[in-house]
């Protein structure tokens, strides 16, 4: 069974260790080691994880199988997206799920979750970034019905690379 649970601060440490784990174990064998370090301590830390957790308009979930947390989604609303795309969208920053718990259900349950978010808060659109070379979550977006609508530098340590925006219109 599948639970999905909103993060407080009191589990920052698991939400930083899930976070770091499951970054490095989707991009780490396509970036250097120096790379991956600089921003998973830049964008991981304890203090930019409690900001990130303290803004209301961002909202952390976990999802939690038989008392373990496999993987997180973070939503982001109006100032807190990445990019300014109008207070009628909702922006998917993160889905993430251990590798020994993929392809069960649980990255499909988190951008259901992300969807119900943005329909209670009467979004119009749900947006995200995914690098260019993801090539399983491009798949997955597409096929979800998202289309590209752009495109930014994602600055992965000292590699600026490129992700796609892609757009949902609910």
């Amino acid at each position: 069974m599948i639970e999905l649970k909103k993060v407080t601060n009191d589990q920052i440490k698991e939400l930083q260790k899930i976070s770091r784990q499951t970054f490095a174990d989707t991009f780490g064998a396509d970036n250097t080691d120096s790379d991956m370090e600089l921003y998973l301590d830049q964008t991981y830390g304890t203090e930019t994880l409690l900001a990130q957790l303290a803004n209301p308009n961002s909202i952390f979930f976990f999802a939690w199988k038989d008392g373990n947390v496999v993987g997180y989604l973070k939503v982001n609303l109006a100032d807190a997206q990445t990019e300014k795309m109008g207070n009628d969208s909702l922006e998917i920053e993160r889905i993430y799920v251990q590798k020994n718990f993929k392809r069960q259900g649980f990255g499909s349950k988190l951008f259901q979750q992300a969807l119900s978010c943005a329909r209670e808060q009467k979004k119009a659109k749900v947006w995200l970034g995914v690098w260019e070379r993801n090539y399983a979550a491009l798949k997955f977006y597409n096929k979800q019905g998202f289309k590209q609508i752009g495109a930014h530098v994602f600055q992965l340590g000292d590699d600026a690379q490129r992700d796609l925006l892609l757009q949902l219109e609910l």
